[in-house]
């Protein structure tokens, strides 16, 4: 067997980086909902707030993507971090005033576009640290850790300042997060590009879809992120209509975030027993189950309980779509791989979240979950599929 790669303190250092400028993000994920429900807004107006955080990564992922390919790591995450400071920084000025929700909203553009081309420029550094398929499987897994950790960090501590502090502090807090990025990132060295990480002029990044496979992960990872978004959406809004402080239902989105960590810790030695397909089938399946039972539960623990059970479902996925995308691409073209993954996932973000409130407003927002849990179950052939000899689609 091939040998892995280890935690290293220059992993330690990207897990850091995308940690605090992803749990800015989460943070204000988790909080500005809240406030917005707090002073009256409908669900439909927290699934346009919501929609907010991924609408700039349509635009920015693939230009993003690109430039992963052809330059280095620390400008982007630089400017990254400039962006989330100031959208989260405008957030804490206004909390108590009527031009809140419009200043919530520019919050969730600037640090959700920041966000989305840091966590490109990072997978596509640590891509460029690995030399086969288990290191990928294995570097993408340390990666991974860092959302995990960041969306405990994020709504724990943003709910802990709301219910002691107010929103003001909570908004101050996470935007002074990402500028430990900075720091972390500073000490990082560079690693040389492909030799042709200029690539093809006359490429599009949309021809990387003529391969099949490219197509199946997609697809399965569009299904997957969707259930990262109801959760997100909708956890908030059974947890205000059923009388949670927020404390608690940070300490719920946290938990979840605490078995997506737990999950990921292990993933490095899992990924080195199982391949990508078996990981994505048994995800999928036990997503689907799961988002079933999640509308009937009604105390704090229960859904605490299906949390948990939930992030480890959903926390073993993202390693090996990864690691199995970078086996289908070409190495000078991972950054738009990369940037494309994001586009196509952030682009049903911008419509979804407000598909979900409208959803939840006519039929009820536990009914949210069965939709999306059906369709999960359904994509699970897809999922099979990427088994090496299945038939191409």
């Amino acid at each position: 067997m091939k040998p892995g790669i280890r935690l290293n303190w220059s992993l330690v250092r990207l897990i850091a980086v995308q940690v605090c400028i992803h749990g800015s993000m989460s943070g204000v994920r988790m909080a500005a909902p809240l406030l917005a429900l707090r002073q009256g807004q409908s669900a439909l107006a927290v699934g346009v707030l919501l929609a907010f955080f991924a609408l700039p990564q349509v635009f920015l992922s693939l230009p993003a993507g690109r430039y992963a390919d052809r330059n280095s790591l620390k400008r982007p995450v630089g400017i990254s971090v400039a962006f989330t400071v100031i959208g989260i920084g405008l957030a804490a000025l206004w909390p108590a005033h009527w031009s809140a929700f419009p200043a919530l909203c520019v919050a969730a553009l600037f640090s959700g576009g920041a966000t989305g081309c840091a966590v490109i420029a990072l997978q596509r550094h640590v891509s460029r640290m690995a030399s086969d398929a288990l290191q990928l499987r294995q570097v993408f897994s340390w990666l991974a850790i860092a959302p995990s950790i960041a969306n405990f960090v994020g709504p724990f501590c943003a709910g802990l300042l709301i219910d002691n502090a107010g929103f003001r502090a909570a908004f101050a807090v996470m935007a002074a997060l990402p500028l430990a990025s900075w720091y972390c990132v500073r000490k990082t060295p560079e690693l040389p590009l492909h030799d042709r990480a200029t690539g093809d002029a006359s490429l599009h990044s949309w021809d990387l879809l003529a391969e099949p496979q490219m197509r199946r992960l997609l697809l399965i990872n569009w299904m997957l992120s969707s259930c990262w978004d109801v959760h997100t959406f909708i956890l908030p809004i059974l947890g205000h209509e059923r009388g949670f402080s927020a404390s608690v239902i940070g300490t719920i989105l946290g938990a979840f975030a605490v078995a997506t960590t737990i999950i990921r810790v292990v993933m490095p030695i899992i990924a080195a027993r199982l391949q990508e397909w078996a990981v994505i089938t048994a995800s999928m399946a036990a997503t689907a189950l799961l988002f079933g039972i999640y509308p009937l539960l009604h105390s704090p623990l229960a859904m605490g309980t299906c949390s948990v059970l939930l992030g480890f479902a959903l926390g073993s996925v993202q390693p090996m779509i990864l690691s199995a995308m970078h086996q289908i691409t070409p190495e000078n073209r991972h950054g738009e791989a990369l940037g494309l993954r994001m586009l196509t996932i952030t682009s049903s973000g911008v419509l979804m979240p407000m598909l979900f409130g409208t959803t939840g407003a006519i039929i009820g927002v536990a009914s949210v979950f069965w939709v999306v849990g059906a369709t999960v179950a359904g994509g699970t052939r897809a999922a099979w599929g990427l088994k090496p000899g299945a038939k191409a689609a």
